[in-house]
């Protein structure tokens, strides 16, 4: 029997849309002859959480998956369907926190490209630089490494034999 209770609400539910959901659920535990303490006991939900939903006050509640938890339980305590209840909440909250995305013009996105390959170019730049600074310091020849035509003593070697 109370599979077919819900989808008799169905017609009411959809009269009661201009209601908000705190009120459209306040009302469905009032005609089953529900209080708040005796929903709390029966689905665990603490008393100050189910006034905030019945208040449309779901900030203050702990979480969106909580709040979600929450609804799920009222509106079977109360013999609604769930689905109902949680798609009227998604329907609700979208609208309150929806947030355009930046739109890119068509102008803006080659600058951006062109912005990235620019910081790429200057990042291989120095690479480079750093690379042949690297090798320049690995390579130089220090004094007992040249070469004996090139050292001093060598050519004073060479000036002796002449």
């Amino acid at each position: 029997m109370s599979t077919t209770e819900p989808t008799r609400s169905a017609p009411r539910g959809s009269q009661d849309l201009s209601e908000s959901l705190g009120a459209h659920l306040r009302h469905s535990r009032e005609r089953r002859g529900m209080s708040v303490p005796e929903l709390s006991r029966i689905t665990r939900i603490p008393m100050a959480s189910l006034e905030a939903i019945e208040a449309d006050r779901f900030d203050e509640l702990p979480g969106e998956v909580f709040v979600r938890g929450f609804l799920r339980a009222y509106a079977q305590a109360v013999r609604i369907l769930p689905a109902e209840i949680l798609a009227r909440y998604t329907s609700s909250r979208r609208v309150a926190f929806v947030t355009p995305l930046p739109l890119q013009t068509p102008l803006q996105a080659p600058r951006d490209a062109q912005g990235r390959r620019f910081g790429v170019a200057i990042a291989f730049v120095l690479l480079l630089i750093l690379l042949s600074l690297a090798l320049s310091i690995v390579l130089k020849p220090r004094g007992r490494d040249m070469p004996s035509e090139l050292s001093q003593n060598s050519s004073e070697a060479i000036v002796r034999v002449a």
